[in-house]
């Protein structure tokens, strides 16, 4: 029987993290991926859908005629863009591959293509799928089994016409239309994509009073009205009745909060209501490991019930992110062969939603604060009066900035909405990690003209002394304190 310090089970983002940071230590690895090197992080998740949303938005600036110039005969084929896409996953693909290549030539990491199970609290069993069965022996076990789409009974979802994101790439052409279930970011992400190339009508079936759940109204209604300024037709308070395939075609029903009820039909359906961790065969049972009623791992700092069996990225309860899921990967290595520096801070995770436009965050948000009672204040300024944005002719989007209510003012959250939006994210990150008061950044000099121009000027803002004065624009520019009971006090005048 083989053995090693480490297996690390999927090599997703999270997986992949903690097998290169397991390297660092010096550590015999053994790397089991049932798919493919990458995981959900290349394929049919976040590379792929974001190359596609990066190719939309190409696509959709090339049609414009509003710069200064015109375009003419600018043609699109479903093939051509799964091409440009196929070839982004495999470039990224090929780069994972080789390091693990490498390092298996030089015997510090052994893969295997292969389904793993459990088998005690340091047996691996391997199935491969040509029926060969290995059992290996880790004196650790890392589990980033990663996740898949969410299926409800009720939609017979066949991958084909009713589709989940993972088979989306498997159409043979833009569909003329399809309806889009679910309006939290996937759902409004691909309606994004979908509208922007301009080939298909698409519906979205939202059961609130608005998108993106999560995330403050004014930022969610910005975005809502331009999918509705490119043809998407959001079914706002609806909750779907029935859905089923009809002569080759989706026929769905939806019934609205005073009763009303419509029928609709359409040519494709994305169901995207949310993702489940991939347990199934992975022999949690026969170890005991503690899941949550939501089917995700019960860990304290990454590490299971079972001391010497970790669990990180989509498996846990935390944020589904690519950059987390790095992050725990590489910290629970650090608990399992040192000890870390510090904790994982969630507080300060950045996120970006690839909607029209982007909107980037880092932190809390007003929904949030709200929620929890906590005080703050916050300053918002609008893209226009931000000089690159103003030369990008993208003025549409702003910047609002959460600290706390009192003198320090440290930051607490920021969300940006706009052309290059995540190039402000970093430094907003930091600050919150090191509790910096928004003093510091009111006085530190940026790059002209640049994006982040702008998040100084809303720490200027709440430091009362802007350059562009609220007093003047008190539409665009916004400065206020929230109680922790909800009262709003104006603090432009």
């Amino acid at each position: 029987m083989k053995k090693y310090d480490l297996c690390v089970i999927g090599s997703g983002p999270s997986g992949y993290a903690a097998c290169m940071r397991a390297l660092d230590f010096g550590k015999k690895i053994a790397l089991v991926e049932r798919g493919k090197v990458g995981g959900a992080g290349i394929w049919n998740g976040a590379l792929s859908s974001k190359t596609l949303w990066e190719l939309s938005m190409n696509y959709r600036t090339a049609r414009s005629q509003d710069f200064g110039y015109h375009v003419y005969d600018v043609g699109i084929t479903w093939s051509d863009v799964m091409s440009e896409m196929n070839y982004a996953m495999h470039e990224k693909f090929t780069q994972l591959k080789t390091q693990i290549d490498y390092y298996q030539r030089k015997g510090d990491i052994n893969y295997f293509n292969a389904h793993a199970k459990l088998k005690s609290k340091n047996e691996i069993e391997l199935r491969s799928d040509d029926g060969t069965v290995e059992i290996i022996w880790a004196d650790n076990i890392i589990l980033a089994v990663g996740s898949s789409p969410r299926y409800l009974p009720n939609i017979p979802i066949d991958e084909k016409t009713i589709v989940t994101s993972d088979s989306l790439m498997t159409f043979e052409d833009f569909p003329k239309s399809m309806v889009i279930v679910g309006a939290g970011v996937i759902g409004s992400e691909f309606a994004t994509i979908f509208s922007s190339f301009g080939r298909t009508k698409v519906n979205m079936i939202d059961k609130q009073d608005k998108i993106l759940p999560f995330e403050d109204r004014d930022l969610a209604d910005i975005v809502a009205s331009n999918l509705r300024n490119s043809g998407v037709n959001i079914h706002y308070g609806s909750a779907l009745k029935r859905m089923e395939i009809i002569d080759g075609m989706v026929e769905y029903e939806i019934e609205y909060k005073d009763g009303r009820k419509e029928i609709y039909t359409v040519e494709k359906a994305l169901v995207s209501v949310g993702r489940v961790a991939n347990t199934v065969n992975l022999g949690l049972e026969n170890l005991g490991i503690e899941l949550n009623e939501r089917g995700y791992c019960k860990d304290i700092d990454t590490q299971t019930s079972v001391p010497n069996i970790y669990a990180v990225g989509d498996f846990t309860a935390d944020i589904a992110l690519v950059n987390v899921g790095e992050l725990e990967g590489r910290y629970a290595v650090e608990r399992i062969f040192s000890t870390p520096k510090s904790m994982i801070n969630y507080d300060n995770i950045s996120t970006i939603m690839f909607l029209d436009p982007a909107i980037a965050g880092v932190g809390l948000n007003e929904t949030k604060c709200r929620a929890m009672g906590i005080a703050y204040k916050v300053a918002t300024m609008q893209f226009k009066f931000v000089n690159r944005a103003i030369a990008m002719r993208r003025t549409e989007g702003f910047f609002k900035i959460l600290v706390t209510d009192d003198d320090e003012m440290q930051i607490i959250g920021m969300r940006a909405l706009g052309k290059h939006a995540s190039s402000t994210i970093a430094i907003i990150a930091l600050m919150i990690d090191k509790k910096i008061s928004i003093s510091e950044l009111a006085e530190l000099i940026h790059p002209h003209p640049s994006i982040n121009e702008g998040i100084q000027e809303c720490a200027r803002m709440l430091c009362g002394k802007s350059i562009i004065k609220p007093e003047v624009f008190n539409i665009d520019l916004i400065c206020y304190r929230v109680s922790t009971d909800g009262r709003i006090e104006n603090l432009t005048n």
